[in-house]
This record gives structure tokens, sequence and C-alpha cells, in this order.
């Protein structure tokens, strides 16, 4: 998933295969990442 940088619009890049917004056609678009929890461990 993928949001658009202008107006926020989520698009998945498998189903629409342009490097743009479908809605607003801006080329910026920003990649979406899971909110995983990381536990390091500290010496």
């Amino acid at each position: 998933m993928y949001r658009c940088a202008k107006c926020g619009a989520r698009i998945d890049l498998k189903e629409y295969m342009e490097n743009k917004c479908p809605k607003c056609r801006y080329r910026i678009l920003f990649k979406e990442v899971p909110p995983v929890k990381r536990r390091i461990r500290a010496r």
C-alpha cells in the first residue's frame, strides 16, 4: 500500500500500475510501513 503525498489517498500498485495517484495524478507516493514493534537487547 502506498499513500499519495498530496491528497492522502491509499493506492495499491498491484492493481494500479502507474506511479501516479489515480485521483490527483500526483507523482510522489509514500510506502506505508506496518507498525511493528521490535525489541533490541542492549549490552
